[in-house]
C-alpha cells in the first residue's frame, strides 16, 4: 500500500510563513494560526511542504489504508485559504450560515480573508470539527 506523502515534519512554522510574498496573506495566517491554537489547544506544526496542521489522529479505513493525519488545519493556496475541517458534523451549517463570505467542499473551507468572515465563529466551527474528529477516531 502507498505510504502517506502529508507527514508532520520539523520544519518551521514561521519559516513557511516568511515564503508568503502577500503581506495581508501572510498576517492572516499568522492570526488563523492562533485561533487554530486557541480552539485546539495544539501547537501548530507543518505537515507536508504546506499544511500547518494542529494535533493529530490515526485513520483506518475499511480497505485497510491507514495513517496520521492532523486534526485540523490550513494552508496558504493561490486565491485561498484552505482550512481543514471534518466534511460534515452536527450544527456544522448553521455556523456557516453565520460565518461570512467563503466557500465549502467536502472537507475544505476555502477563505479568501479573514475580514471576510467571522473569527469567533471560525473558532466554533474549528473547535467543534476537531471534537468531531476525535470522537470518531478516538
Amino acid at each position: 500500500m502507498a505510504e502517506n506523502k502529508t507527514k508532520a515534519r520539523e520544519a518551521s512554522v514561521e519559516s513557511y510563513f516568511s515564503t508568503i510574498k502577500d503581506e495581508a496573506r501572510r498576517k492572516d495566517c499568522e492570526t488563523l494560526a492562533k485561533l487554530m491554537t486557541r480552539a485546539t489547544k495544539q501547537p501548530p506544526k507543518m505537515w507536508g511542504t504546506s499544511i500547518v496542521g494542529f494535533g493529530s489522529y490515526h485513520y483506518k479505513y475499511e480497505s485497510g489504508r491507514e495513517g496520521d493525519s492532523c486534526l485540523t488545519g490550513f494552508s496558504s493556496r493561490k486565491g485561498v485559504i484552505s482550512v481543514y475541517l471534518v466534511a460534515s458534523f452536527a450544527g456544522q451549517e448553521e455556523l456557516l450560515s453565520k460565518l461570512g463570505k467563503h466557500k465549502m467542499g467536502k472537507g475544505c473551507l476555502y477563505i479568501r480573508k479573514l475580514s471576510d468572515v467571522d473569527l469567533k465563529v471560525l473558532e466554533q466551527l474549528v473547535a467543534r470539527s476537531v471534537a468531531e474528529r476525535k470522537r470518531r477516531y478516538g
